[in-house]
């Protein structure tokens, strides 16, 4: 996995627009769903690199209380809430399978708290490096997350394999998961631009 720094290095024309206060490497990594990417974040995190990753971040900012779970309650009503008070996940992301502009709602609502928390993780950094994680790294135009990384690099998988893994980590159905790739760049245009592709054959 690190002999892939030196290729890095040798081409710095991704555009980036941020640069963090102590202007530290940023490393985009991306891939469609069941790809692989956590296993890919948990080894540059055993190295002690700092991992900023979307989807965690996409949970923390709409845990129990939070201003963001309070829009989305506003916006959609009280049943994207469970009797806790939390956001009731899968009522949401079924809902908004079946109604695709409740997608563009909802991600007007929480793409600015997303990248708005990177930035500040960004900042606060201090390994020699920064991998940012982000399933729709290259898709989210509204996010804007490519543009803070110097180089970007896809963990690619066949599709069959996509749907075979997220079928048994996530309990999708096949639909829901296909939905999910379609949401997604294909593979060859998400390959296409990376400046390193990793063949995940695990």
């Amino acid at each position: 996995m690190n002999t892939f720094l030196s290729e890095l290095d040798s081409d710095n024309s991704q555009p980036n627009n941020f640069q963090p206060d102590n202007s530290k490497l940023i490393i985009g990594l991306t891939g469609g769903i069941g790809s692989g990417k956590t296993v890919a974040t948990d080894w540059f995190a055993k190295q002690g690199i700092t991992v900023i990753d979307a989807d965690v971040i996409a949970h923390q900012i709409v845990k129990k209380g939070s201003p963001t779970l309070h829009k989305i309650y506003e916006q959609f009503g009280d049943w994207v809430l469970n009797k806790d008070g939390e956001l009731n996940r899968s009522a949401l992301r079924q809902y908004v399978f079946e109604h695709p502009n409740a997608l563009m709602d909802l991600e007007s609502i929480t793409h600015p708290a997303i990248r708005q928390q990177i930035i500040m993780e960004l900042q606060q950094a201090d390994s020699p490096y920064v991998i940012l994680s982000a399933p729709l790294l290259l898709e989210s135009n509204e996010t804007g997350l490519a543009r803070l990384c110097q180089h970007i690099v896809v963990i690619d998988v066949l599709e069959e394999t996509q749907i075979s893994r997220a079928s048994l980590r996530d309990g999708q159905t096949i639909d829901n998961i296909k939905a999910v790739m379609e949401n997604q760049l294909p593979r060859s245009e998400r390959c296409a631009k990376a400046k390193l592709n990793i063949m995940n054959m695990i």
